[in-house]
């Protein structure tokens, strides 16, 4: 076909009119990212995306929260890219609260700024919110900046008060039955302790959030029950955790506040499905209530008991279920033989589900007065902590007696990254070399070889 002057300047025309278009679109389309956002996380940490309690948390959050970040200028030809890194980890908490805001300062350029503000690392990050400072310093997860977010977001700074001297599960303790690594992420999220010693003090510090009762051994002194039930009449919080219905000489406080325990632990028979004992029972059934509301994760218990509790008129005490485990299971009783325990029995056991915990409230003087009993302590302990939603079931309940009830959520879960050990011989060292710089050179050199060579056979035909 002859190519004659009006047909070179259709194809002219053609091509420029197609240049515009595809110009047009990509500007477009540019337009259309800057405004809204869209992403999609593929990877098993979800590290493009927050989780839902990080989400949770800044939506309680009001106001502007200001990162000022101390560190050198990058420098992309040695590897140093810390600002870009910085720039698009809270991206993601930008994508949810708009009004997170990011200033860089050189510390090498300022230096009596970085003195004046106790900057000590290159790369701290100095977050500011409601008139609160806290500074962290890198490496840090998502985690760990949102456990600063709800610290910074607490309202209620008074420490959590834990009875002791009596064998109690100690917070700070490192047992495997202990609860030490639940009082770590307490004091992450802000909360402080205090160990008040009832046989010297003539009262429980009013000062304190809540005390917390975690199954003694053995019995508490009638001194330091006395004290206990004069706390809770003056308007205290209290957490109680029993194992079994021995109250350890707090008899009157348990008749204080309407509560029983079963004198038999839950048996749980479908628990063995699941690799584990009769003995241990699971909880995806809650109550109404606002430790639980919209709380579907999975919790485990051993030895668990369950725990009734009516309001009185006199004390005026308002009782939510809150925990309900062993849907197929029943509370065994003592009457039967020892050998017949495994097997329900209509006239001696209560049939499940089983309810092993309340929240008690009422209205005292002008503040509101709080108590939770859980007939367990092992689903907070150093080696059940980690099970499903126990330790998010666990902050909950700290958060709600202290009264921070907009911190209710569901805890942001660590990254879970996989390491990949590469023996040191040298074989393994060629191995992983040659992976490595295959996908680094050779695929894409090899690729871009190929397309020229394609581009160039194709074009003498």
């Amino acid at each position: 076909m002859k190519i004659n002057r009006k047909l070179k300047l259709q194809y002219i025309v053609q091509n420029s009119l197609f240049v515009f278009l595809f110009l047009s679109l990509v500007i477009l389309a540019g337009f259309l990212s800057n405004q809204f956002v869209f992403v999609k996380d593929m990877t098993q940490a979800n590290r493009s995306v927050l989780t839902k309690g990080s989400i949770e948390i800044l939506e309680q959050m009001s106001g502007p929260i200001n990162l000022t970040i101390f560190a050198t200028n990058d420098d992309a030809n040695n590897g140093n890219t810390f600002r870009q890194g910085i720039i698009n980890f809270i991206a993601k908490y930008q994508r949810s609260k708009s009004d997170i805001k990011i200033k860089f300062i050189n510390p090498v350029e300022e230096p009596k700024l970085a003195q004046d503000m106790g900057v000590r690392v290159d790369g701290e990050v100095v977050v500011e919110y409601n008139k609160r400072t806290e500074h962290i310093t890198p490496p840090f997860a998502e985690q760990d900046l949102t456990n600063l977010f709800v610290r910074l977001s607490r309202t209620n700074n008074k420490p959590v008060m834990y009875l002791d001297g009596h064998g109690e599960k100690n917070l700070r303790g490192l047992k495997n039955y202990d609860l030490g690594e639940f009082g770590k992420q307490l004091e992450n999220k802000g909360l402080k302790f205090s160990n008040p010693d009832l046989t010297v003090l003539d009262r429980v510090p009013d000062e304190g959030a809540m005390l917390v009762i975690a199954s003694p051994k053995v019995d508490v002194t009638k001194v330091e029950a006395n004290k206990i039930l004069t706390y809770l009449n003056s308007g205290g919080n209290l957490l109680w955790l029993l194992d079994d219905n021995n109250l350890r000489g707090l008899d009157k406080v348990a008749a204080y506040l309407g509560v029983t325990i079963s004198d038999s632990k839950v048996i749980d028979p479908s628990s063995l499905q699941y690799g584990a004992s009769e003995n241990v029972s699971f909880a995806l059934a809650y109550g109404d209530h606002p430790i639980t509301n919209n709380f579907m994760l999975r919790t485990q218990y051993l030895n668990a008991h369950e725990v009734i509790a009516k309001g009185t008129f006199e004390n005026g005490w308002e009782v939510s279920n809150l925990i309900d485990v062993a849907p197929n299971g029943w509370v065994s009783s003592k009457k039967k033989d020892q050998d017949k325990q495994l097997t329900y029995d209509s006239k001696f056991d209560k049939k499940g589900p089983i309810n092993i915990a309340v929240a008690l409230k009422r209205t005292y003087e002008k503040k509101g007065q709080r108590v939770i009993v859980v007939g367990n302590s092992s689903f907070l302990s150093n080696n059940l902590i980690t099970s499903g939603g126990n330790l998010d079931l666990g902050v909950n309940i700290m958060n709600w007696l202290a009264g921070d009830d907009r911190l209710i959520t569901i805890q942001p879960m660590p990254l879970k990254d996989i390491n990949v050990v590469i023996p040191e011989d040298s074989r393994s060292f060629m191995i992983a070399w040659t992976v490595f710089h295959a996908f680094q050179y050779f695929i894409p050199i090899g690729l871009f070889i190929y397309g020229f060579w394609q581009w160039h056979r194709r074009r003498k035909v």
